[in-house]
């Protein structure tokens, strides 16, 4: 199994691999371009060629900052403010209608937490999965492994550690359900 495909997948690999290597500045390029780009349906081409699949729709301000690009998939009508930060070792889902306020986070990497495999530079991760008519407010943070529901609502300064079902306002560190939208 190539080290792509073990990371991918949520296993042990190595992030000095060549082709990981090759990856990544492939993808400090495609920020370089996204993030001088002054005219923003310029901006928009270049995410569309580079993320694994996008929406006909989409809006990300700079600055944006991610690993590698090819494991991002974003859905239709898809908007970020300012800062986000998307990192992709494992696959980021994200459903239509989403809007993602300033400086908000999605980590999927994680690392041991034996000293000498984490010393050794092993990484692993775990994907993000997110539905439809998600809504972060500034500074949310999603870590690895967390799945969302539909109508999903993450108040600003929100840190979500674990998965949430459909129609939640989720708010604080950790974040807990604070409200149930009704229809």
């Amino acid at each position: 199994m190539f080290e792509f495909e073990k990371m991918i997948a949520g296993q042990y690999y190595n992030p000095a691999d060549p082709e990981l290597r090759a990856l990544v500045t492939s993808s400090r390029a495609y920020q370089k371009a996204f993030n001088e780009q002054e005219d923003r349906h310029l901006g928009t081409e270049i995410l569309k060629e580079w993320f694994g699949s996008t929406g006909e729709q989409l809006s990300v301000k700079p600055r944006f900052v991610c690993d590698y690009g090819v494991n991002i998939h974003l859905g239709e009508n898809f908007y970020a403010n300012w800062n986000l930060t998307m990192l992709d070792v494992c696959p980021i889902r994200i459903g239509k209608n989403a809007m993602i306020g300033p400086n908000c986070q999605f980590l999927t990497p994680l690392h041991p937490l034996d000293p000498e495999e984490r010393n050794a530079g092993l990484e692993y991760g775990a994907p993000i999965t997110i539905g439809d008519n998600f809504w972060a407010g500034g500074g949310v943070t999603v870590l690895p492994g967390v799945t969302l529901g539909d109508n999903v609502v993450a108040g600003a300064g929100a840190v979500i550690t674990k998965s949430f079902g459909d129609n939640v306002v989720l708010a604080g560190n950790p974040a807990k359900v604070i409200k149930v939208i009704e229809s």
